[in-house]
């Protein structure tokens, strides 16, 4: 196995496993679990209330300025209210200047960056351009890219693909008229684009892109929409389309590969929760239309499919404890 089991985290059941394979002597083992369970210190906790403080704060600032707008729309100028939201993303880049490479540095940057959908949106009210709502994202997100790609900032990185998504779905619905199944196909083709890009620099040994929060939303991001059109394809056959059966077994390679990339790549419990959850989901749902189409809803076939939902929780849990021991223990 590739796997390094310097990677592996310490839990007390891989300490334990060592103290019964000789390699922990029983005082190394009550060492070992002390430091595996132990609260993390004070310095650490205030890095954390500090970082979690700073993006509230950055948060309410946002709305304040969303609602200061949405409360004096009438009474301000044009000029007034695209000079306002300059001056705000004039003084946010100021203060990202200033600050450096900082996570308050990086969280001005993000302010800035989310100011300028406002300040588009503004500028399209005042001089009535005619552009539709997909335009708006899209050049939003075109506007900050300088930034983003500067800003080695993962949620700068998750706002840009958010406008992305969020600008094609408009796209497809206001010019192109197109199905909604294929848009969702397409959304899960540029998510998993993001988390394949974001894992192969990761494994690179970016510094920024060590964090496992980002790849996990991404993965979330991929598998949601195909997950939706595998559950149109077994719930209502008869009204699935090709895009269904192609997001069917697009997802059925994700999950292999996920399940893959935690035994060889790294440990990665919450890929596996994924995909169990996507096998619950499918097959809860084909059972269920079976159940379902061949009875008349008594409350026997409730009772059934309740304790089908108590089993498949149970042996995910069993699962997922196996894979947590290791690769090597499982």
């Amino acid at each position: 196995m590739s796997h390094d089991l310097l990677d592996l985290a310490a839990t007390p059941e891989r300490l334990r496993a060592l103290a019964d394979a000789g390699v922990l002597t029983p005082q190394g083992l009550e060492h070992a679990l002390r430091l595996a369970i132990a609260t993390p210190e004070r310095p650490a906790w205030r890095r954390f209330l500090s970082a979690v403080l700073l993006g509230f704060g950055s948060l309410l600032v946002l709305s304040g300025v969303i609602y200061f707008f949405a409360y004096n729309w009438a009474e301000l100028h044009r000029f007034g209210k695209m000079g306002l939201l300059l001056g705000a993303i004039l003084a946010a880049c100021i203060a990202a200047w200033r600050l450096g490479e900082t996570l308050a540095g990086q969280f001005a940057l993000l302010f800035a960056a989310v100011l300028v959908g406002p300040l588009l949106a503004v500028y399209g009210q005042a001089y009535q351009t005619g552009a539709d709502p997909y335009e708006l994202f899209l050049g939003w997100g075109f506007l900050i890219l300088p930034w983003v790609v500067l800003a080695h900032f993962s949620p700068l990185w998750l706002l840009m693909l958010l406008l992305v998504n969020t600008g094609l779905g408009l796209f497809w619905f206001q010019v192109a008229d197109g199905e909604g199944t294929t848009l969702m196909l397409v959304l899960a083709l540029v998510n998993g684009a993001a988390w394949l890009v974001h894992e192969v620099f990761a494994a690179r040994g970016l510094p920024w892109l060590s964090g496992r929060w980002l790849p996990r939303v991404l993965a979330m991001m991929t598998m949601a929409p195909l997950l939706g059109l595998s559950e149109l394809l077994v719930a209502v056959p008869r009204e699935a389309d090709t895009s269904s059966r192609f997001g069917l077994g697009l997802l059925v390679v994700v999950m292999i590969a996920a399940y893959f990339f935690h035994r060889q790549v790294r440990s990665e419990l919450f890929l596996l929760t994924l995909d169990a959850v996507s096998v619950m989901t499918l097959l809860t749902t084909f059972i269920g239309r079976i159940l379902f189409k061949t009875s008349d809803f008594d409350a026997g076939v409730f009772f059934v499919m309740a304790l089908l939902i108590i089993g498949e929780v149970g042996l995910t849990v069993w699962w997922l404890r196996a894979e947590a021991r290791g690769p090597e223990e499982a």
